[in-house]
Parts: structure tokens; C-alpha cells; sequence
């Protein structure tokens, strides 16, 4: 059997209280032969500035530190963690219309997936390719995300034993074609790690999970942050698992906790036969 959770949390600036919250939560999993596990967006530092992100980057790429405490918890719960995102300095590859602006503006980080096996073992990782440059209806007026993070260039898919996972990252969700490109390179579950603003995330979260999940027949895992942070930044929660026919199978709306069902293979196949869409799709073409 395997499983699929989301866990919903409430983020602090602080890494080790996160780091207890998440070991709490991680201890009420249900037994399973493999287990799916999705972190939200910023799980482990949240409700700061993002010149504390940077700081956290810096520190991490001193020692290592946040990557080698979510491989632990992986290895110690025997778990596929997907660790929702989290500051790395950027070391990746740089579009040529956002490199002059990095130059101008120094060292960035990326907001980063990384993927955990059972083992402890770091065996994908997904550079959020979209970048959160907004103006939102809400205490924080405008978002910009690009002043502090460099965006990702390539998709990712993680393999487990049983199954492929597409990587996305929060406002990547308003993008299909990202996720189409996802399926055609044969992802069976997208997740969607988040800290969705409760201004949006009320207007559109649940809709757009439900169409990703739908237009591409995989199991979608949306982990969101959700309260008041720190800063006073108010996310919308609402962690949800939708089926490949657009069906929201749980749902956490309001506080800290966890979701989680089986995962069934059969179901997948089954909706994929009676509508074949990606073969029927005439403007699929793969990423090289």
C-alpha cells in the first residue's frame, strides 16, 4: 500500500521550532509499505523578512544544517519527504533577462524542493521556476519575490519505488503548461507545496488544484501554510489531495495538522483509459 499526506503548518522564523513541529506530526503517520510525504512552501522558516531567508541560505551553506535535519527526519520515518521548499544559495543556471539584474543586486537564493528518500538519500530537487511578483488585496499590498530569489530553469521529477512526482512550487499553480510538461514526463502525482495569501488562496486555490488535477489525470498534494505569521502575513491553508478525476479526497482547512489517503494506481489507470487525453492532445511535445 502506499500513501499520500499533506502536512499544514504555521511556520515560524525559528528552523528548530519547525523542525519539533514537523517531528510531531510526522509520528501520527499511519503504517504504510511507502509513504508520500509534502511539506508546504517555506516549512521551515516563515514569517520573517526575506533578508532573514538570505541569512538562513548563507547559514545552510555554511553547515548544511536544514538539508541534513529533513534527510534525518526522512530516514527516521522511512519516508519519500518531499520538504516543500526552503533558502539555498543560488548556484544554478541564470536566464540571460535575469542576469544583469543579479549583478546589480548581489547574492540571491532559490526557493527550493527538495525530495528525500526512505533512506535519508537527497534524490530530487526543483528550483521554483515562478516567481510571486504581485500586488494582493491584503495587509502585506505587494509581494516580490524576485528582489531576494533567483528563479529555477528546469522541471523536476523525483522516482520512488512505485510511482513518479512532478515538482512545483506554490504560484507555479497558475501556470498549466509547467504542469502538462509534468505529466508528459510521466509524473503520476504533482505536489504543490504553499503559503497560497488567505486573499487568493479563498478566491482561487481550491479551483486551480482541482483543474491541475483534472487537465493532467494525477493525484495532486497541495501542503499550504496557514494562520497569522510573525509578520503578519495570513495564508489560506486549505491543504487538500485531489484524485486524477478532480476530486478533493481530504482536506485540512484551518490550523496545524496532517492529511492522508492511499494511493491507488488502478484508479489512476482506469481515468487515464476511458479519456486519454495526453495522447489525444494535439500540443504536447516533451522538454528536452
Amino acid at each position: 500500500m502506499v500513501s499520500l499526506s499533506a502536512i499544514q503548518l504555521c511556520s515560524k522564523p525559528n528552523v528548530e521550532d519547525n523542525l519539533k513541529t514537523i517531528n510531531t506530526l510526522l509520528k501520527t503517520l499511519p503504517k504504510s509499505d511507502e509513504h508520500i510525504v509534502v511539506l508546504p512552501e517555506c516549512c521551515l522558516f516563515f514569517g520573517g523578512t526575506e533578508k532573514d531567508q538570505l541569512k538562513l541560505a548563507q547559514e545552510n551553506n555554511k553547515n548544511n544544517f536544514a538539508v541534513n535535519e529533513l534527510s534525518d527526519l526522512a530516514k527516521q520515518y522511512g519516508v519519500y519527504l518531499v520538504a516543500g521548499s526552503l533558502p539555498l544559495l543560488s548556484t544554478g543556471e541564470v536566464s540571460k533577462e535575469n542576469e544583469s539584474n543579479q549583478e546589480q543586486q548581489g547574492e540571491k537564493f532559490t526557493n527550493s524542493s527538495l525530495v528525500f528518500s526512505p533512506e535519508g538519500k537527497q534524490i530530487q530537487r526543483y528550483d521554483k521556476i515562478h516567481l510571486f511578483d504581485a500586488k494582493v488585496r491584503d495587509g502585506e499590498k505587494q509581494y516580490l519575490e524576485s528582489q531576494y530569489t533567483q528563479a529555477g530553469t528546469k522541471l523536476s521529477i523525483a522516482e520512488t519505488k512505485s510511482t513518479k512526482i512532478g515538482l512545483s512550487i506554490c504560484y507555479d499553480l497558475r501556470f498549466p503548461e509547467l504542469y502538462r510538461q509534468l505529466r508528459t514526463l510521466g509524473a503520476d502525482i504533482i505536489t504543490v507545496p504553499s503559503a497560497f495569501t488567505a486573499t487568493t488562496g479563498k478566491a482561487h486555490w481550491q479551483p486551480l488544484l482541482q483543474a491541475r488535477a483534472i487537465e493532467n489525470q494525477v493525484y495532486i498534494i497541495a501542503a499550504g501554510q496557514q494562520g497569522t505569521h510573525e509578520n503578519g502575513r495570513e495564508t489560506w491553508g486549505h491543504s487538500m489531495i485531489i484524485s486524477p478525476w478532480g476530486e478533493v479526497k481530504a482536506c485540512a482547512p484551518d490550523g496545524e495538522g496532517i492529511i492522508t489517503i492511499n494511493y491507488s494506481p488502478e484508479a489512476l489507470a482506469k481515468v487515464r483509459q476511458a479519456m486519454p487525453v495526453i495522447t489525444h492532445n494535439k500540443f504536447t511535445s516533451k522538454l528536452s
